[in-house]
């Protein structure tokens, strides 16, 4: 299959996965991640219909920005903050923040901009080691400190990464918990400027249809679309 016959299947599939759940396909982002797949491939997924692409490598969106057509870009992967101020003006959403010092450089960085920065707070679902991203339990402390400390940031919501698993259904119980947390989040009286929790990214090639069906707004899929990852 040619990405842009991949691309539809899983568009189809997200799409389907939607109205299982009683929701409106529409409601759905599709995020096509590119790690490690070279301008060209990326320019065909966006031929195909990709508005938005996701890199989980600061160098990686630099090497290829240039070459790729207008699209919509989304910083997916741990982002040191020696690395912000190279995206700050080429990402529309950072999806990765788990820290306030990280907020803080983003925050300085898109003032010097004029910018407002989106972004996701990160939640490591199992509190793998392994992974960046905080507990559920230190989540509503990280969004107070934010929008009392950073005005060039705007919290939209939150990104997941479930444990690695054999079947799809092993990622359910995950995507529930951060679900229910997002739902949660949505109660809490913040500055709606710098406050605005609509977006619940969650879910990648293997257990997008499920993460989709508990609530996920956002799906991040790569290999689905690209084919395996041509590892450097």
């Amino acid at each position: 299959m040619s990405i842009s016959e991949r691309y539809a299947e899983v568009k189809k599939r997200a799409d389907e996965a939607a109205k299982r759940s009683g929701r409106n396909p529409e409601d759905i982002k599709l995020i096509a991640v590119t790690k490690t797949h070279p301008a060209s491939e990326i320019n065909e997924a966006i031929d195909a219909g990709a508005t938005d692409i996701g890199e989980n490598r600061v160098q990686e969106v630099l090497e290829k920005y240039e070459d790729v057509k207008p699209v919509k870009w989304h910083l997916i992967g741990h982002l040191q903050t020696n690395k912000v101020r190279q995206i700050i003006d080429k990402v529309v959403m950072i999806h990765s923040v788990d820290s306030l010092k990280l907020a803080h450089e983003i925050d300085k960085r898109a003032k010097a901009h004029g910018i407002v920065m989106d972004i996701l707070i990160e939640i490591n679902s199992a509190m793998e080691e392994t992974k960046s991203g905080i507990s559920a339990d230190d989540l509503k402390q990280l969004c107070e400190e934010i929008t009392a400390q950073c005005d060039s940031v705007r919290i939209c919501g939150l990104m997941c990464i479930p444990p690695m698993a054999a079947e799809p259904e092993d990622a359910r119980p995950y995507f529930k918990e951060a679900a229910a947390l997002f739902s949660e989040m949505k109660s809490w009286d913040l500055p709606k400027d710098r406050f605005n929790p609509t977006e619940l990214s969650m879910g990648m090639s293997g257990d997008f249809e499920v993460a989709i069906e508990e609530g996920s707004t956002i799906v991040r899929v790569g290999s689905s679309i690209f084919g395996p990852r041509n590892y450097r």
